[in-house]
């Protein structure tokens, strides 16, 4: 009895190893988190061969009465239009990679859950007050091109974000081209504005987009900062009455959503309107939709969010906005391919953070501190450089 009882604990210590081991092996075996986005190379081409729907209306003709529009693809979602009557009175890119590894995300940028829906209409409604249309007038007979895009409010003196390749027209004053700010449902003409900043790497890299049909880009150093003068009935930022108050703002995020974050996209939409229309019957688009996938320019940066299609994927969305449920201006719309029914098209757009590096990068400075200061002191500081960058643009021109 002693020898089976022998035998028996002999067993049982070796069932129990065995059991330690089947348990060690499970644990070393088991799947490690899956990378949020697989490696990336170095460089990004949001996109890749197609021309970008930017600020450009389809082929608009701006006349006193109304024109006809053809479609004419442009830089990402604005519009441009063919050579246009004075205003009415009154290359192939490296293929996009996504970012080299995931990167932390603030608790901001998380997926919001439904008892965030409140926040999202709350979102919703401030990005469309924020929403601005810019409409630019090229005079009869020149080469240049009259245009529509978007921009948003993002500080409440009067800062308004858009493109580069839209604000490029606040350069060419001295060719006759002219710009509003309009904003409403349908847009009317509210403020005048003018450059606080356009980044001259964008600039330089982009010298002969005057002279381009069908521009392509990836949206690199395409954004630029405008800043309200005056009012559209006469009030000036130096003290008329129609600026005195506060502008309706989306604040500027500092870190980029991740993919799968529901967000807000929202833009003055025009491809498929004819000139008139885009004059008197313009109204903004509004979308709910997700971030699909994120991109850099960089190695391990979130600079790029890819939005999909949409109705939001059209010319004229350029300088549009795509804002988190939390209320924070997260992307501006910068690319999209502009063929196709809008569900079936890629819409893109450059992130806040990367906007806030590519600033500082440029000039030495956050961009928070040009916030700081008054709308009319941050013109001035960059009036000395506009005769230089428009004679970088116009230097091709016939």
């Amino acid at each position: 009895m002693e020898r089976l009882k022998l035998y028996l604990g002999t067993a049982a210590f070796f069932a129990f190893l065995v059991l330690l081991i089947i348990i060690a092996d499970q644990a070393s075996v088991s799947p490690a988190p899956v990378s949020n986005a697989p490696a990336a190379s170095s460089t990004l081409s949001v996109v890749p061969d197609f021309a970008l729907p930017a600020i450009t209306l389809p082929s608009v003709e701006f006349t006193a009465t109304a024109a006809t529009a053809s479609s004419a693809p442009v830089l990402s979602s604005s519009k441009q239009a063919a050579p246009a009557a004075p205003k009415p009175a009154p290359a192939s890119a490296p293929t996009p990679v996504p970012v080299a590894a995931p990167l932390p995300v603030s608790a901001k940028t998380s997926s919001p859950t439904p008892d965030d829906s409140a926040d999202f209409d709350a979102t919703a409604s401030a990005l469309r007050s924020a929403l601005v249309n810019i409409i630019c007038y090229a005079p009869a007979g020149s080469s240049l091109r009259s245009t529509s895009g978007s921009g948003i409010f993002i500080d409440s003196k009067g800062i308004i974000l858009t493109n580069a390749h839209i604000a490029l027209n606040f350069l060419l004053k001295d060719r006759g081209v002219s710009c509003d700010i309009r904003a409403g449902s349908p847009a009317t003409d509210r403020y005048e504005a003018s450059l606080i900043y356009i980044p001259p790497a964008w600039i330089n890299a982009n010298a002969s987009i005057l002279a381009k049909t069908a521009p392509r880009g990836t949206g690199e150093y395409d954004f630029a900062l405008l800043g309200v003068t005056k009012s559209a009935e006469g009030g000036s930022a130096s003290g008329g009455s129609a600026l005195s108050g506060t502008f309706p703002f989306v604040p500027l995020a500092l870190t980029p959503p991740a993919p799968g974050t529901p967000v807000i996209i929202a833009s003055y939409g025009a491809q498929f309107l004819e000139s008139s229309q885009i004059q008197s019957a313009l109204f903004p688009t509004i979308v709910f939709g997700s971030v699909k996938d994120v991109f850099t320019f960089a190695t391990n940066t979130i600079d790029v969010l890819a939005l999909g299609g949409s109705a939001a994927a059209q010319e004229g969305s350029s300088g549009g906005g795509v804002a988190g449920v939390f209320g924070e201006l997260v992307g501006t719309i910068t690319t999209s391919t502009i063929e196709g029914t809008t569900d079936t098209r890629s819409l893109d757009a450059i992130t806040a953070s990367y906007i806030r590096a590519a600033y500082a990068s440029e000039t030495g400075q956050a961009l928070d501190l040009l916030f700081a200061e008054p709308v009319a002191a941050s013109i001035a500081a960059f009036a000395p450089q506009l005769s230089a960058l428009e004679a970088i643009l116009t230097a091709n021109l016939p």
